[in-house]
């Protein structure tokens, strides 16, 4: 997380780290270590620069190119959001287009802003928790 504070023009908003099953993962894939970081973008970001640091700041923690779909990873930095923004193309799509669905984004994100409503969704980030009734096991590591 602190390699993410130079990104940010305002402190961190950290969430706490959240085990959670692998979701659409090869077979035999370990659990995963989720969190969220909220941070203000810097008064040039665009979210495609941001996307760029993101994979920058990855490759520099040793994260190889993928071989297979959602297998595990060293580090994974995904954009949920930026802003209201919204994209469908160009290697980004805003908001992440399953970050709803996931509860292992919605847990860590609800304890930052409960009452966020991502773009296109009309419930808050904790109301689409609650929803959600998916295989996930998902609970608070530290």
């Amino acid at each position: 997380m602190d390699a993410l504070e130079p990104l940010s023009a305002a402190p961190l908003l950290r969430s706490s780290l959240w085990w959670s099953t692998p979701v659409d993962c090869p077979p035999g894939s370990p659990p995963f270590i989720n969190a969220v970081v909220g941070l203000m973008p810097l008064a040039d970001e665009t979210p495609e620069s941001l996307l760029q640091r993101l994979h920058e700041i990855e490759n520099r923690f040793g994260r190889l190119p993928r071989k297979v779909v959602n297998e595990p990873r060293s580090l994974d930095l995904d954009l949920i959001a930026f802003r209201k923004d919204t994209r469908t193309g160009g290697g980004l799509i805003l908001p992440h287009p399953r970050a709803h669905l996931r509860k292992f984004v919605l847990a860590p994100l609800a304890e930052l802003a409960p009452d966020l409503i991502l773009p296109g969704q009309t419930k808050s980030v904790s109301a689409l928790l609650d929803q959600l009734t998916t295989g996930e096991l998902v609970r608070k590591f530290q």
